[in-house]
């Protein structure tokens, strides 16, 4: 039998203070070459249907983290124009398999997951990189934004929080964010997020850089995790030549996006989260920038759709289904 688990099964089983420590876990050991990641293909979908110009990318991302009892793969779809349909811009559905016979064991909705375990990217960043208390701004108002929020507000302490889109969404994730317990604020510019925050997340689909890098205080840490191939661009090239360090989750990936090859930076010059994490690399200097970019890994879904999975068997979540 398959466990099919829901949008709202997964999202009553993520708890990001428990989830946080699974997520470290997955990036040292990812760190220490301690799993199996094969290259994630992301190929154009559905040109010819609507005009000759694709309507949206797919995505495969398979990952195994050696000792696990499971290995997964999560299928995505990126489709930009989906919000004018009333539709969410990605769509992901994760398939868990027993390592070792290889039976598929649970069917998942992986919206929650992909969202949870990014902020905690974040929220890891900010615990170990980031000066404290928390000051932050956001560039962004979608899903993201929300969760680099909260998963930040869970592994530090957050003083305030600035929020700008270039739309009105800004107001409601604010206010959002407000019901949720914290001091935030909608802002009218990328300036007004940046000025004053000690840490900065970028959260977006742009094409283009969200903030001016005059506009970083000393000692910000700049959390990127919008950007995930060449024609994506979140961060100026200045903002990386005033930064002291460059971390990067995953840093053969991170070398390939706008944010990086818009500089003169390559995947040498990046190190791996799992170094701060573990201890081997970190602030030297209150005074200093730091930068962490993030393309994502399939090895935090793997790591936390089995948290999720092995959750909702302890509770009696879920429904099963004879495939």
């Amino acid at each position: 039998m398959t466990l099919v688990l829901s949008d709202d099964d997964v999202a009553g089983l993520l708890e990001l203070d428990t989830l946080a420590p699974v997520v470290e876990r997955a990036l040292v050991k990812q760190g220490a070459g301690d799993v199996e990641r094969p290259d994630r293909p992301h190929y154009p979908v559905g040109e010819g249907l609507d005009s000759e110009e694709p309507l949206g990318t797919g995505l495969a991302m398979p990952a195994y983290v050696h000792g696990g009892a499971y290995f997964a793969t999560k299928l995505v779809g990126v489709h930009d124009d989906n919000p004018s349909r009333g539709l969410p811009t990605i769509h992901a559905q994760i398939v868990l398999a027993d390592a070792r016979t290889g039976e598929p064991v649970s069917f998942m909705n992986g919206k929650g997951i992909t969202n949870a375990r990014t902020g905690c990217i974040g929220g890891l960043a900010a615990r170990d990189l980031a000066n404290q208390p928390v000051r932050l701004g956001v560039l962004g108002a979608g899903a993201q934004a929300r969760w680099q929020t909260r998963a930040i507000a869970a592994l530090t302490d957050v003083e305030h929080v600035a929020v700008y889109s270039p739309s009105d969404s800004r107001h409601e994730c604010a206010s959002d964010l407000r019901d949720e317990g914290l001091d935030a604020e909608a802002v009218d510019s990328p300036t007004a997020a940046v000025e004053g925050a000690n840490v900065i997340v970028t959260a977006t689909t742009s094409t283009d850089p969200v903030f001016p890098a005059g506009a970083l205080e000393p000692g910000a840490l700049v959390v990127a995790v919008g950007a995930y191939n060449a024609e994506m661009q979140e961060l100026e090239p200045d903002v990386f030549d005033r930064a002291a360090r460059v971390f990067a989750d995953v840093p053969e990936e991170v070398a390939g996006i706008g944010d990086v090859t818009a500089t003169n930076l390559d995947e040498g010059d990046l190190i791996p989260l799992s170094d701060a994490l573990a201890g081997r690399a970190g602030r030297e200097d209150p005074e200093e920038i730091i930068v962490m970019d993030s393309v994502g890994t399939a090895v935090l879904d793997v790591a936390a759709a089995s948290y999720v999975y092995d959750a909702a068997r302890e509770d009696g979540i879920g429904t099963e289904l004879s495939l």
